[in-house]
């Protein structure tokens, strides 16, 4: 296809089809299973709730006693990162059951890395997300100061995006913030290149989802689960996602490996320079504007150009932090059985509804040699049968890679599935030109999300 004169001297323009950006939001997607021939975990919902309960297995709450003694060397941003993603490409609104109908169970989420939380149904079917005064832009909100520097609300705080768990903590809302900055300022470089108006903003949402998805090829999963195994995966392929037809979001995925993070959260975060030492819930709860003193200093979550080193991620362990055992009612709502107050029980209950099979059957079918029974540790907790996949995938990391990142069993299925989804995108940078790179600014030459950071930051 021939460039006009214009486009072609747009450093952000990306050659690619036009979106429909401004459809409705398709209809809410099936999920699936890698591993539909292994049987589920055997043990009982008594047994579930208590490795997860207050006190239970999975509490980590005394080790915020000994500062630093489960820091990981990994910046703490990145568990939050990898929710955003999450929220991008799943949304399951079942409720927690003792067992539930894998068939039943919808995803509102497309299964594509196309930031829909950010987009909603486009300038059309989502107006309220669009800025009225400049149309290509999407509506940032002001601060307690007047400064540009929270999401959009409306006059009782309640946040006007597309997701609203992206309003759930600080942390979250304020990365939601930053993609909203990163998309205006592409506008901005678009329009000064001369770019008609009419499409400032199909190309300003294109580059936006390219340097997204090139954020989590180059840099998220290859922290995550290891430069090696990226490298296998994208000389080689997939070994075990490969979706016959649409593209779909497996059960061991979302309800297994992917939610690793939760053993990632840190007991107390700074924002910045001046907040002092703060867990995550119920201190950093979302659902209410963010004042200027709690606006987000990237420089304190990930590895800035210049910038002291940043507060280090928790170790992943199987323990979780005391804000994620003892959830906040705001979150969990009224729950008909105690328990539902942790997120550990909430994680492993999940993957019993869903008859998930167990972590070591999963290794044995990915020809990996399982965790022993003395490696998980559950014995002295009253657990006789194999690892429910989610707590194999945290015990496996803390065994296999002492914490840092993910085992082979978890980084395969989490890497396999999002560079699945991107590959099976027909929009995605990877599909559609191959050979793009990012057109940001990049301070080391390998762009990453450090480096949308920064350009979000100076918008």
């Amino acid at each position: 296809m021939a460039l006009t004169a214009t486009t072609a001297q747009a450093r952000d323009h990306c050659l690619a089809p036009s979106r429909t950006i401004d459809a409705p939001l398709a209809n809410a997607s099936k999920y699936g299973r890698m591993f539909p021939e292994l049987p589920p975990v055997s043990e009982e919902e008594p047994l579930v709730l208590a490795l997860g309960r207050s006190g239970g297995f999975c509490d980590g709450s005394a080790m915020a006693d000994d500062p630093g003694c489960d820091d990981a060397r990994g910046a703490a941003g990145w568990p939050l990162f990898g929710q955003f993603i999450a929220h991008d490409i799943t949304a399951d609104r079942s409720s927690l059951q003792e067992h539930a109908d894998p068939d039943s169970v919808r995803n509102f989420r497309t299964p594509r890395a196309n930031l829909e939380c950010l987009y909603g149904a486009g300038q059309v079917g989502s107006p309220y997300l669009y800025d009225r005064d400049d149309a290509p832009k999407l509506l940032i909100g002001e601060n307690d100061e007047g400064e540009p520097a929270d999401v959009p609300r409306n006059r009782q705080g309640t946040a006007l995006i597309g997701d609203p768990r992206n309003d759930v903590h600080l942390f979250v809302s304020q990365l939601h913030l930053a993609f909203l900055k990163v998309h205006n300022g592409l506008v901005d470089r678009l329009r000064e290149d001369g770019v008609a108006e009419d499409e400032l903003f199909d190309e300003a949402a294109r580059a936006t989802h390219w340097h997204y998805q090139w954020v989590i090829v180059h840099d998220f999963l290859p922290r995550l689960v290891g430069a090696d195994l990226m490298r296998s995966l994208l000389d080689s392929g997939p070994r075990f996602y490969r979706p016959q037809g649409d593209a779909f979001i497996p059960f061991e995925f979302a309800d297994g490996a992917y939610r690793y993070g939760h053993g990632q959260i840190r007991h107390s975060y700074r924002l910045n320079d001046f907040s002092g030492d703060l867990p995550l819930f119920p201190d950093l709860m979302g659902f209410r504007p963010v004042p200027a003193a709690r606006e987000v200093d990237w420089s304190h979550l990930f590895e800035m150009p210049g910038a002291e080193p940043p507060q280090p991620a928790k170790k992943i362990d199987g323990r979780l932090a005391r804000s994620l055992i003892e959830l906040p009612l705001e979150i969990t709502g009224d729950v008909a059985v105690e328990e539902y107050h942790s997120l550990a029980v909430r994680d492993l209950q999940r993957g019993h509804a869903l008859s998930l099979p167990s972590g070591e059957s999963v290794a044995r079918a990915m020809g990996e040699q399982p965790l022993t029974r003395e490696q998980v540790g559950l014995a002295d907790s009253g657990w006789s049968g194999e690892t429910p996949l989610w707590l194999y995938v945290l015990k496996e990391a803390e065994v296999r890679q002492d914490g840092e990142r993910l085992g082979p069993v978890g980084g395969q299925i989490v890497a396999e599935v999002l560079l699945g989804i991107i590959d099976a995108d027909p929009d995605s940078q990877r599909v559609v030109d191959p050979e793009w790179r990012p057109t940001l600014p990049s301070v080391n030459g390998n762009f990453e999300l450090a480096d949308l950071l920064r350009f979000a930051s100076y918008r």
